[in-house]
């Protein structure tokens, strides 16, 4: 074979879409990821206003809960992410030939590594006992919808059994209309 005409291999970025001119004009919604990444490294923050700064006390129970649902939301990602494989992006355009996984995980959620993601914050919420820490949470939610509404209208585009897998499945987390939002 020509080396000259062989074509050199993808970095796992640009196969994933990540360019330059991506984060320039967020071509496939890298901005999306940016704040996303962002809101999670702020979770490292030390609480603010603390609830005993308020005069309040803060169960014990509630601080080991947090611990837990944090190890949960560090399980579900990982199972997320294993069940992904190939179609794996932190874009959320998806993959170009990227299969349709809608197996494991996503047979009870479209987007499991979101709420996993939206878990491990809740379980930072209650460790920590802080109010930063809750609105960062609302922010991830807010931020984690908009981002998965974007990479459904563009699964729906590729996959044709996207809209009937949608309406039988919840999207991040069931009944919280931001973050379910199946039509009937």
């Amino acid at each position: 074979m020509d080396p000259i005409s062989t074509p050199s291999p993808k970095s796992p970025l640009e196969a994933w879409g990540f360019s330059w001119g991506g984060w320039l004009d967020n071509r496939h919604g890298e901005w999306w990821l940016l704040v996303q990444l962002l809101l999670i490294v702020a979770h490292a923050l030390p609480p603010w206003p603390h609830l005993s700064a308020l005069g309040g006390l803060w169960p014990l129970v509630l601080s080991r809960l947090g611990l837990l649902l944090f190890v949960l939301g560090l399980l579900e990602a990982g199972l997320a992410f294993w069940r992904l494989g190939i179609s794996l992006s932190p874009l959320p355009d998806p993959k170009p030939g990227a299969a349709l996984v809608t197996g494991g995980l996503y047979a009870f959620c479209r987007h499991p590594m979101y709420q996993a993601v939206l878990l491990c914050s809740l379980g930072v919420v209650l460790f920590k006992a802080s109010l930063l820490h809750l609105l960062l949470l609302f922010s991830l939610a807010a931020v984690l919808g908009g981002k998965a509404r974007r990479e459904e209208r563009l699964l729906r585009a590729i996959h044709p059994g996207y809209g009937a897998y949608s309406l039988s499945t919840p999207a991040i987390v069931p009944g919280l209309p931001w973050l379910d939002w199946r039509l009937p």
